[in-house]
């Protein structure tokens, strides 16, 4: 994705999210607006239950809003197709989780490598050169054959 110098990479539009569990309505998200430029490092902080996770989710493309807009690189979130949002959540958006989410039966070299499996066109070699070079980027490259645990 490039970005038109200026423009934000992305954009909320007073963006609002609503669960309804039980007859219940719970507003996790009301009238969000965001701009990030491309570059920018961003904080989401705030107390548990007030909605970082939802509004992480839909960032991330994962879910979407109920009301507003979600523009990224120009483009509205809402007309994005399933797969498209698997192509730029593959490779454009990376996701850091609090507990790691790794997968245990796997080495770490493994886990790395787990989404560029998912990417087309991408061999065997260049996928084992890539995650070599990351996990020697972190001080990891020691333990690449070692799991989770």
């Amino acid at each position: 994705m490039t970005v038109q110098s200026g423009s934000p990479l992305l954009k909320l539009d007073d963006v609002r999210k609503i669960f309804l569990r039980e007859e219940i309505e719970t507003h996790a998200l009301s009238g969000i607006y965001l701009e990030i430029l491309r570059g920018e490092y961003v904080s989401i902080t705030g107390p548990s239950g007030c909605g970082k996770s939802t509004l992480l989710s839909i960032l991330g493309l994962l879910d979407t809003c109920d009301q507003g807009s979600y523009t990224l690189n120009g483009k509205a979130a809402s007309g994005l197709t399933a797969r498209e949002r698997a192509v730029i959540r593959n490779r454009e958006i990376g996701f850091i989780f609090q507990a790691f989410n790794l997968i245990g039966d796997l080495t770490v070299a493994d886990n790395v490598a787990l989404p560029l499996r998912y990417r087309s066109g991408m061999s065997a070699s260049e996928r084992a050169d890539r995650v070599q070079a990351a996990l020697q980027r972190v001080g990891m490259d020691h333990r690449n054959r070692h799991y989770p645990g």
